[in-house]
């Protein structure tokens, strides 16, 4: 036991000798890491976006405000009309006329009337004509205001399809288009659009949605692949996820938003190089995104370039009233970018060939 312990202290003892005889350097020269990262860097395809609107109706804090106005005004000359009634009522006492008519004492017909049968006579008021009258008239009043209310909403664009502006119903399309190369032109005309349209007003929106389904309509021999959707939903908070979520999956597929104009906030990126070693140009991709208050879809699945065009033509006859938010994206934005035939099946990939 005595020798095991001894050998322990020994143990300790040489290292504690070996570690004072250690010396440790330390280096003289930090090193660190540096990230360069060049702005300039190349990229797949870029993309261009711009639209705006909301799904929100501002008609409700409109009559919120217009009904707490009302009762705000309507709050004082009651509060008036009753201090007035309690300074009368504290001055003296108030004397209510009561209207009387003839009584039996001051006729002589009803007097001999009374006295003949000992009871008392009962008369019939000469003004039994005010209760059918007042309800007439009431009743005539009932019946101008409800035609008076349904020639408004017939001007307004009445009938059947009016209750698709009050309701919360909405109807989220996508028309997605892709264009052989040679209809390059498209890309500067939706450029100077989304550079020029404000889509920060109704005008603007509903200005930007015809263009675009225009530009479209004017090169059909250059259509190659389309697709289409259109889908209801019954609130719109619903409407408006949906919305996002197919726009987020569209812009994705983008390497960088060269250019967006979105609630008429205009951003560019003037310093995109595309890649020089890609591909020759194939394509060109055009997307239409809308949402409006229509209460069912808008169309089908769309197969055909008659069908396309059809709804192309549906969309940009889209009222104002109906139109709530559109956004228009297209690749490549820049005019010397391109999208190859292999991304277009990479990226594209549930598109039919027209």
């Amino acid at each position: 036991m005595k020798y095991s312990q001894f050998r322990r202290y020994c143990a300790i003892a040489a290292g504690a000798l070996l570690a004072s005889t250690i010396t440790i350097h330390p280096p003289t020269h930090s090193t660190s890491v540096h990230l360069t990262f060049n702005a300039d860097a190349s990229a797949r395809s870029s993309g261009g976006r711009s639209g705006g609107g909301s799904f929100r109706s501002p008609s409700n804090s409109g009559s919120s405000s217009r009904s707490t106005g009302s009762s705000s005004r309507n709050t004082s000359p009651s509060y008036s009309r009753d201090r007035n009634y309690n300074r009368n009522y504290n001055n003296g006492p108030v004397v209510v006329p009561v209207p009387v008519g003839p009584g039996i004492y001051n006729d002589p017909y009803r007097q001999d009337a009374y006295r003949n049968n000992g009871s008392a006579v009962t008369t019939t008021s000469d003004n039994g004509w005010l209760v059918p009258f007042l309800f007439l008239t009431l009743l005539t009043f009932v019946l101008v205001g409800l035609i008076f209310y349904f020639v408004l909403r017939g001007l307004r664009g009445g009938g059947a399809g009016s209750g698709e502006l009050d309701n919360d119903t909405v109807t989220i399309s996508k028309i997605q288009v892709a264009l052989l190369a040679n209809a390059r032109d498209i890309q500067t005309a939706l450029t100077n659009l989304s550079l020029e349209v404000d889509t920060d007003t109704p005008d603007g929106l509903l200005l930007l949605l015809q263009e675009s389904a225009l530009a479209l309509l004017r090169m059909p021999e250059s259509w190659s692949h389309v697709l289409a959707s259109s889908q209801t939903a019954k609130s719109r908070d619903d409407a408006e996820a949906i919305f996002n979520q197919i726009s987020i999956a569209e812009r994705s597929k983008f390497s960088v938003e060269t250019l967006t104009n979105v609630g008429g906030r205009v951003n560019r990126r003037d310093r995109f190089k595309p890649d020089p070693d890609e591909a020759p140009a194939s394509y060109i991709v055009v997307t239409l995104l809308v949402g409006t208050a229509h209460d069912k879809p808008l169309f089908s699945q769309i197969r055909t370039e008659q069908e396309l065009k059809d709804t192309l033509e549906k969309l940009a006859a889209i009222s104002a009233d109906y139109l709530m938010v559109f956004e228009l994206l297209w690749s490549p934005q820049d005019s010397s970018d391109s999208l190859t035939a292999d991304e277009l099946l990479t990226e594209y990939t549930d598109m039919l060939s027209l």
